[in-house]
């Protein structure tokens, strides 16, 4: 039912408003309004931090590749050396936080989003409504020379040092408008604000947007989903019928990776952050069931044997690591008024 109501708010928002919506506007500025209130409120109380912080995020409502964003910058700093360290808010987690995530952290406590970041980043990942206090327990706990906000572009009480926001490009903006009538947290001119606007996909920018630098989402490792160990051998092969399932922002972007593998997905939406039941998964046939990497932390505690996770890799553009890079060594943490 979810997944249902989440596809037809898609279609609504990804469309020009017909001219029945229009009653919706005075609804949109009152979120506009109250968006900018709470801004300004948040940003007066928020404290810089002693490390450099690089905050991931995106604009309209919806899965644009955040979180595998998040993982790449991750593995890149610590490439060079660097310690570092990951709060989210933890969406679909029963915690309010901060909470420390670690490998063994009940996903039903810390969301899905979480669990993947703690068992693929290689440092501490803390979760907690409030970014910035999550952020100072973090420090607390582990020093670390630069902290990775993931969801953190309106969690204003969060000094930030650099802004990253993250467009689906087969989506953009949508209809341009703010919620409720279009996807919009903020308006579009929020953009000009931020440091890096990435585009997810190949796809051409509306021309009024500037775009910095795409990112690609590359088909990764297939895994275990009980026990998350790779497979070593027995990998789908091409023509393969699968029961895929995806409780993502976009199913649809994981249902393509399968195609274009060769794969013939049996296709099995679900809302974002769903939380699945065992029966939910139990299709009466003995077709492999495969599912992205988030949605098997949900499912790991009953997951069967022959269900597998395909990991998903960020190709992320030079430029991008350049410009964070940069930041690091030149910029210390900035309030936003």
């Amino acid at each position: 039912m979810r997944a249902a109501l989440e596809r037809r708010l898609l279609a609504f928002w990804h469309a020009p408003p017909p001219s029945a919506a229009r009653l919706l506007q005075p609804l949109e500025a009152a979120f506009i309004a109250l968006a900018c209130r709470r801004r300004e409120g948040a940003a007066r109380s928020a404290r810089p931090l002693p490390v450099p912080v690089i905050v991931v995020g995106n604009l309209a409502v919806g899965g644009t590749g955040k979180t595998p964003l998040v993982i790449a910058l991750a593995r890149l700093l610590t490439r060079r050396g660097m310690r570092v360290g990951v709060v989210s808010r933890g969406y679909g987690g029963r915690e309010r936080g901060p909470l420390g995530v670690h490998a063994g952290t009940d996903v039903r406590h810390c969301g899905d989003e979480a669990a993947l970041l703690a068992a693929r980043v290689d440092g501490p990942v803390w979760v907690g409504r409030d970014r910035a206090r999550a952020a100072r327990e973090l420090l607390a706990a582990t020093p670390v020379e630069v902290i990775l906000a993931d969801d953190g572009l309106q969690h204003y009480r969060l000094a930030r040092s650099m802004e990253i926001c993250v467009l689906d490009s087969t989506r953009w903006l949508g209809n341009g408008h703010c919620l409720p009538l279009g996807p919009l947290r903020e308006p579009p001119a929020r953009l000009a604000e931020v440091d890096y606007v990435l585009a997810n996909g190949d796809a051409t920018a509306p021309s009024a947007l500037e775009v910095h630098g795409r990112m690609r989402l590359l088909p990764g490792a297939w895994r275990q989903v009980r026990d998350d160990v790779l497979l070593g051998a027995g990998a789908p092969a091409a023509g393969e019928r699968v029961h895929a399932v995806a409780g993502i922002g976009n199913p649809q972007r994981f249902f393509a990776t399968l195609r274009a593998l060769g794969l013939d997905p049996i296709e099995h939406p679900f809302a974002d952050h769903h939380r699945f039941r065992e029966c939910e998964l139990q299709f009466g046939d003995r077709l492999r069931v495969v599912m992205t990497e988030k949605d098997a932390v949900k499912c790991r505690r009953f997951a069967a044997p022959h269900w597998l996770a395909l990991g998903i890799e960020a190709q992320l553009p030079d430029s991008l690591g350049e410009a964070v890079l940069r930041c690091i060594a030149t910029h210390p943490p900035r309030l936003l008024a």
